[in-house]
């Protein structure tokens, strides 16, 4: 086979290298357009186990790299007149022109050739091969050229960076924050080589704007740098290698992402993309190197699989794209996070977080880093930090505590204590008769109270009879539903230490359905036990078009009457007992219909600005908040994401959230969809946990995360990362009702408190878990 790599980069030479090490009787051809020592940038950093992988391919190349590289654990943080450092994180740094020459020399070695001082405008210059590589880089000639196959991404984020060098040494992986008068900057250093460091200044565009370095030339960008970093420096210069671009050197990056990997040009050659070609990875968490290198690796290992034949091409590509499309996704969306935190950290938490959570959040930006993952990586401050979170959460003048889990720290609002941060989410069951609850409701949420969480929520429950979602959703418009609301929260308070807690609401225009394992979201019909009621929203509407009841919208007499009814509940809801109201004002019911312009589409003073929109949601929240015991607190659930182009947005959100923590609201529950039957929603773990952080930095209110949160180890992160104060936990919770206790045991929390009656059940749980952390840890062993 005739194998062409266009462009010298990491991707390129390493897939000659390793195509040559296996089958010398190939031709294969690396073509460069700079010269052999002529490249451009600093240091690169990729991972051990990255550097693991390539020892596995090709033992003499990562040999080399080896010593060639510098390795450190540490990452250091200096933030606000404190230096903060943690370890355990592996980090390989290698300056990009010794890379570049030791793979150029083991390409030679091996016989592939290197024609460099080439500039290729296309992969049709080489009409004879069977396979062209093109790793031309994020301004691939090559994916321009068939840009129709390719169909590429690329979106351009707003930071400005520049990348320099400095001789200063450094000891770990250095990030240093600094604050100017238009706003924050950050550097990312690390140390390459045995006498240059990588140092990469980035900001905001406005920030950036507002300093005049738009109009600085790369002389002035580093004498600004150096002055802003002076004290970091200590004396030492900056430096660019980049003469070759124009003006001041500060970039953008681009995020690249190629629906299409591969094709056959009309000479019949295959072409594949490879490289920042085809993805890039933000320098965040350094990874656009190691997307190269892997790619690389994969692309032989296809070849290893089906056959190094010119027969065989198109299926190794086909293959080859299906088996790195997950990673390089999963890489890109981790790179995405970290990259997104950088770009607001200025906004978001650089003035808000002590320097202690600044450094967690920053260390867990990427999501790929979890809290137990920390403490693999360097238990003594994890320690140290969960002591330091403790100690803010029981105040700092409390004694001295021993180390809490984040989630198991206590929380504090008006006069209400949770004993943790875990919450039973509301979750619809169906099961009243007439808005009554039974005996059921006793057993469901009794179980949940005993199951160690700090507040468990009954499911929406109703303010009157055309307010409910189905015939078996609850309410409490009647003396006979609070007295059994009633019963059921003395019995938990009675034999648990959980807060017990009320979300009022009502259905709108998704309300008069069947129960879900009948039909979820499908009108009732004549087999069912009542009859259709007559639906209200801010707009009509159907929910789902052409099946749905089609709802009228609400006069000013109808919106009287809802708030009397939201009242009369919250008045009931007090005499009951429950502990916390919320507000429900998410996932397209009545007081959503009025917040988003998907659903709201009136011309009068309740329809048009956000503002307007508002106007009836908070009207019934100030009247319920009137009514609602002072000492009590109140949250507000919301949409803060509708996934409908057009509907609410995130940033929508911070402004609503505003304005309801203006009409005295404690707390915003930050879920997200089911507003619009074309939502498109982006699922994933913790995956409405962003807007729960966004939210609570940028409006300055508490939050409460959901979503996708199944594991203490989720909690423990978002807590202890100021991404929320409280997590709401739902399946698992219908799944195990002593899903908390159950999660401390998992974690070795031994100071979980046990309901009396089950503590014989507690030490056999936590032995159980002891056993198989202790055998998966054998097996572990074994295995390397």
């Amino acid at each position: 086979m005739k194998i062409v790599c266009i462009g010298g980069g990491p991707a390129g030479l390493y897939f000659g290298l390793l195509m040559k090490s296996r089958w010398p009787e190939h031709n294969i051809t690396v073509v460069e357009r700079n010269l052999p020592y002529d490249t451009f940038g600093w240091g690169v950093v990729f991972s051990d186990a990255t550097m693991d992988n390539m020892r596995q391919w090709d033992r003499t190349t990562a040999d080399q790299i080896q010593e060639a590289f510098n390795h450190w654990d540490d990452i250091e943080l200096l933030f606000k007149g404190r230096t903060l450092r943690s370890g355990g994180h592996g980090f390989v740094g290698i300056g990009r022109k010794k890379l570049l020459n030791i793979l150029q020399a083991r390409c030679e070695a091996l016989g592939v050739v290197l024609k460099f001082d080439c500039d290729v405008n296309s992969d049709l210059d080489f009409p004879d091969a069977d396979l062209v590589i093109a790793s031309d880089g994020i301004n691939s000639k090559i994916r321009t050229q068939y840009e129709e196959v390719f169909k590429p991404d690329i979106v351009t984020r707003p930071n400005r960076y520049i990348w320099l060098g400095t001789h200063r040494q450094y000891d770990a992986f250095t990030f240093d924050f600094q604050k100017t008068e238009h706003g924050w900057f950050q550097a990312h250093i690390y140390k390459f080589d045995d006498e240059t460091s990588t140092f990469i200044a980035e900001c905001p565009e406005h920030v950036w704007l507002a300093h005049g370095l738009d109009k600085a030339d790369q002389a002035e960008s580093i004498a600004f740098c150096e002055q802003l970093f002076a004290d970091n420096l200590q004396g030492a210069k900056l430096m660019t290698n980049s003469r070759h671009l124009r003006g001041s050197a500060w970039l953008n990056f681009q995020r690249v992402v190629c629906e299409h990997w591969w094709l056959k040009n009309k000479h019949g050659s295959h072409v594949v993309l490879m490289g920042d070609a085809v993805h890039t990875a933000h320098f965040a968490i350094g990874s656009g190197t190691k997307l190269a290198l892997e790619d690389a690796i994969e692309l032989t290992r296809q070849f290893e699989i089906h056959g190094c034949d010119a027969s065989q091409i198109s299926q190794v590509l086909t293959d080859y794209q299906e088996s790195r499309r997950i990673e390089t996704l999963k890489i890109q969306n981790a790179a995405w996070n970290a990259m997104e935190w950088f770009e607001v950290c200025g906004e978001r938490y650089c003035d808000q977080l002590e320097p202690e959570q600044f450094m967690y959040s920053m260390l867990t930006r990427s999501q790929r880093i979890s809290h137990e993952n920390l403490r693999l990586r360097d238990k003594a401050w994890l320690d140290g930090y969960e002591h330091w979170f403790a100690q803010q959460a029981l105040g700092k003048t409390a004694p001295a505590v021993t180390t809490t889990p984040p989630m198991f720290t206590p929380y504090t609002l008006r006069s209400v204590t949770l004993k943790n941060r875990v919450i039973v989410s509301p979750m619809a069951q169906y099961s009243a008769h007439d808005g009554l609850p039974t005996d059921y409701h006793l057993v469901h949420l009794g179980a949940r109270a005993m199951g160690g969480a700090g507040m468990v929520f009954a499911e929406m429950i109703c303010v009157s009879s055309d307010a409910r979602i189905t015939p078996g959703c609850p309410g409490l418009w009647n003396d006979a539903q609070t007295q059994a609301w009633k019963k059921i929260i003395d019995w938990a308070h009675q034999h648990s230490d959980a807060r017990m807690a009320v979300q009022l609401g009502h259905a709108g225009a998704k309300g008069s359905t069947r129960r879900a394992w009948d039909g979820i979201d499908q009108p009732l019909t004549a087999d069912d036990t009542e009859p259709n009621w007559p639906l209200i929203s801010a707009s009509p509407q159907q929910y789902i078009d052409g099946v749905s009841q089609t709802s009228k919208a609400m006069t000013e007499a109808d919106m009287a009457r809802v708030t009397a009814d939201f009242v009369a509940a919250t008045q009931r809801a007090a005499e009951a007992g429950f502990d916390w109201l919320e507000l429900h004002c998410a996932h397209g019911y009545l007081l959503s219909s009025f917040i988003s312009p998907l659903t709201n589409h009136r011309t009068d003073a309740y329809g048009g600005t956000l503002e307007n929109r508002l106007r009836y949601p908070l009207a019934v929240f100030k009247a319920v908040r009137a009514v609602w015991p002072q000492h009590l607190p109140m949250s507000v659930r919301i949409s803060a994401h509708d996934w409908v182009e057009g509907g609410i947005t995130p940033a929508d959100a911070v402004q609503i959230a505003k304005a309801f923590k203006a009409a005295g609201a404690d707390v915003i529950d930050c879920s997200s969809g089911q507003v619009s039957k074309r939502e498109k929603p982006v699922f994933g773990r913790m995956f409405q946990t962003p807007f729960s952080d966004r939210i609570r930095q940028e409006a300055g209110i508490a939050t409460i995360a959901v979503g996708a949160i199944s594991e203490a180890d989720h909690v423990n992160s978002i807590i202890a990362a100021g991404r929320a104060d409280l997590c709401a936990v739902a399946r698992p919770h219908l799944a195990n009702p002593a899903w908390t206790l159950t999660e401390a045991a998992r974690i070795g929390y031994q100071a979980m408190p046990w309901p009396k009656p089950y503590i014989s059940g507690k030490r056999q749980l936590e032995t159980n878990f002891e056993r198989a952390a202790a055998q998966a840890a054998l097996v572990t062993s074994a295995s390397k």
